[in-house]
């Protein structure tokens, strides 16, 4: 197994008898650490370990009069927890080169997994009901139905860090955000215990799929869900989300006695594709409150965060349904990308897709400046821009219409509004707001380098206070344009 390195300490627990009984912890291997001894209570003993530097391999001893457990080849590293639906279940043995990627399990033995079974209760369970896969070291055979994102993920968090990597699989397919949060967390959204008796009942995952892992000193979390709740609560994601979020990081902080950090990075899976030509906007509403209706990672509402934009891999031959992509392995590289910069602190890794700092508005046309060089192909239809007679708010369900890109700078964009009637003027603007906005890495705007997707947005130009709310929008209205601007 795998257990967190220093600085944080890792806790260690069990059960024995009886209680006010004496265990006595040892750690033993390439440094010496000096044992530690707890007593029994209610039947469980603990210990926070002294922090251990990255390496191994260890013998962890627990011993109690005269019996005794251990833990033998246990390596010190980072611990990463993947949880979700079944784009994070989807097998490793699925993906695009499967048989390639799994040949390469034995070139990692330092990147340790364990799979959490799918199991549900209506009450917080304080040990996992069950696990289908232990700690292992990867082989083939076990590696093909661990998580593909998970194992790609760690693996090339481990190419970049060189110490071990522990991954801890808990996910589910089909399931609602509303599954896997704490009561507490879903009342912070006015939403409320229910009787379903099925893996989307409100807090069922938690109890039995997160809640007995709070012991554990965690680095951070990868998140990818979002296609349950496209049809179920769509319109609390962005409320019910980040409450997870929030509640997630105070449970593990309280749990590991203060060791896993009450703000840990938290890394997402913006959601792909389901539908090539549907009008529903459900995944592209999810995609939104994904971000707290902010359009971009990390933000004022979700601090310490990353996210993978991956509406332009799409896979419209996937044999497991086009909801499930078998490129696994861009997205792992993207959310590397924002743990590399977010979780580790490396300067100068670019993980942000580019994004509108400011936008002005004239007759026929409108002027979009990125924040970074941005890399662009012609497109008809992929802007849209709502027009109005009056200063409204334009959501989804307003008229839209296509805004052809006209031509583009290093920095700008600059798209047509001719087909707004000339009564009107732009009030809104969207971008890649369906659900399948583009085919396969060809998207019309990226980074120019690295080649990252802009992410989808809207932005009503008469409220953006309230569409981009703490994020220092300024507008301003003249004769002849309208202009927004966002710092963040």
């Amino acid at each position: 197994m795998v257990l967190q390195k220093s600085p944080e300490r890792a806790i260690l627990w069990g059960y024995g008898s009886p209680d006010g009984a004496q265990v006595t912890v040892s750690v033993s291997g390439p440094m010496k650490y000096k044992s530690s001894t707890v007593t029994v209570e209610k039947g469980i003993w603990r210990v926070t370990l002294d922090p251990v530097e990255a390496g191994g391999p260890y013998n962890v001893t627990a011993a109690l009069q005269n019996s005794s457990a251990m833990l033998t080849d246990v390596l010190f590293g980072d611990i990463w927890l993947c949880s979700g639906q079944s784009n994070m279940y989807f097998k490793t043995s699925q993906i695009f080169n499967a048989t390639a990627e799994l040949a390469l399990a034995s070139k990692y033995p330092h990147v340790r997994t364990i799979m959490v079974a799918l199991k549900m209760s209506k009450t917080e369970q304080t040990d996992l009901i069950g696990v289908n896969l232990p700690w292992s070291v990867p082989e083939a055979s076990g590696l093909s139905e661990f998580s593909a994102l998970c194992w790609l993920f760690g693996r090339y968090m481990y190419d970049n860090l060189k110490y071990p990597i522990g991954l801890v699989e808990s996910c589910w397919g089909g399931t609602p955000v509303e599954a896997w949060s704490s009561s507490r967390a879903l009342q912070q959204c006015g939403l409320y215990h229910n009787e379903k008796s099925s893996q989307t009942d409100n807090s069922v995952l938690w109890n039995a799929m997160i809640h007995p892992l709070l012991n554990m000193t965690l680095k951070g979390a990868l998140w990818y869900q979002g296609e349950r709740n496209t049809n179920y609560h769509q319109n609390k994601y962005n409320c019910s989300f980040p409450a997870m979020i929030d509640d997630w990081r105070m449970a593990f902080h309280l749990g590991s006695g203060g060791e896993t950090a009450v703000d840990f990075p938290f890394g997402f899976v913006q959601l792909s594709t389901n539908i090539k030509g549907s009008t529903d906007d459900g995944f592209p509403n999810i995609r939104w409150h994904q971000t707290a209706d902010k359009g971009f990672v990390p933000n004022s509402r979700l601090q310490r965060t990353f996210m993978a934009v991956a509406m332009d891999l799409p896979d419209e031959t996937s044999p497991y349904g086009t909801i499930h992509p078998r490129d696994k392995q861009d997205v792992a590289y993207r959310l590397t990308l924002g743990a590399r910069a977010v979780a580790y602190n490396e300067k100068d890794v670019a993980f942000l897709g580019p994004f509108p700092k400011q936008i002005l508005s004239a007759p026929m046309y409108v002027n979009i400046t990125y924040d970074k060089a941005v890399a662009v192909k012609p497109s008809k239809d992929i802007f849209e821009v709502c027009c109005s007679q009056s200063q409204v708010t334009c959501g989804p369900e307003s008229l839209w219409v296509p805004a052809p890109i006209l031509q583009w700078a290093p920095t700008t964009i600059q798209i047509a509004s001719s087909l707004c009637a000339a009564s009107t003027e732009v009030a809104a603007l969207r971008y890649a707001w369906r659900d399948w906005p583009c085919d396969f890495k060809a998207c019309p705007v990226y980074g120019a380098n690295p080649a990252l997707p802009a992410p989808p947005f809207i932005i009503n130009l008469y409220q953006t206070n309230d569409i981009r709310k703490g994020n220092n929008y300024t507008f301003r209205k003249a004769n002849i344009f309208s202009s927004v601007s966002v710092n963040y």
